[in-house]
């Protein structure tokens, strides 16, 4: 089944349950991000493969095919031509076909990819979620959890959610993080993401 949302195009998108923070100045973009905000729909993020985030005349950009859904969570606007605005990760997107549609904004024709199933993390793997649990309990005991990109709940225990915090912190390259995010076994996912750690 396939939907028709706006897009976003990005040269660094969102995993799910990921956080991102955007300043919001385009016209195109103000009138879409406060209209989702108004109604409280998501948005999709596209990582970029070729051209620009800020509009060019005349210019397509060429999209990567997997995309992630943005849910606002914040939404400040600190002035009439500028919002900042916080974001969650949601459903992941195949992406088919890019349109123009109103006020410069692309649209997606996208079928969605399910959830990461629930998958412990194995023994193996358990050094990962105590590093991150670290982090996480640092950040508490200093006072500076709200600093964390990081939403709670933490699924510590979970591959897909442990490999996807991974995977967005990580300096890879966009067609990295996308192989990443397109790897619908969340083991699988984890498995990469901790051989990447230990050749790094």
């Amino acid at each position: 089944m396939n939907d028709t949302i706006p897009l976003f195009p990005l040269s660094q998108g969102v995993f799910p349950d990921g956080m991102l923070q955007l300043q919001i100045f385009e016209v195109r973009y103000l009138d879409l991000i406060k209209r989702c905000h108004q109604q409280q729909q998501p948005f999709g993020v596209a990582w970029i493969e070729e051209g620009s985030e800020v509009q060019v005349p005349g210019q397509v950009p060429k999209l990567h095919s997997v995309g992630c859904m943005a849910h606002i969570r914040e939404f400040e606007p600190v002035q009439a031509s500028l919002f900042r605005i916080v974001c969650q990760g949601g459903l992941r997107f195949q992406l088919h076909e890019v349109q123009a549609g109103p006020y410069g904004v692309w649209q997606g024709i996208v079928s969605y990819l399910p959830q990461d199933p629930e998958v412990e993390v194995p023994a193996a793997l358990q050094t990962h979620a105590a590093r991150l649990g670290k982090v996480i309990a640092s950040a508490q005991q200093q006072g500076v959890i709200d600093k964390l990109p990081i939403f709670t709940p933490y699924h510590l225990d979970q591959c897909g959610w442990l490999a996807n915090r991974y995977a967005e912190a990580m300096p890879l390259r966009a067609e990295v993080k996308l192989q990443l995010m397109s790897e619908t076994d969340p083991l699988r996912r984890l498995e990469t993401v901790a051989r990447m750690l230990q050749a790094s």
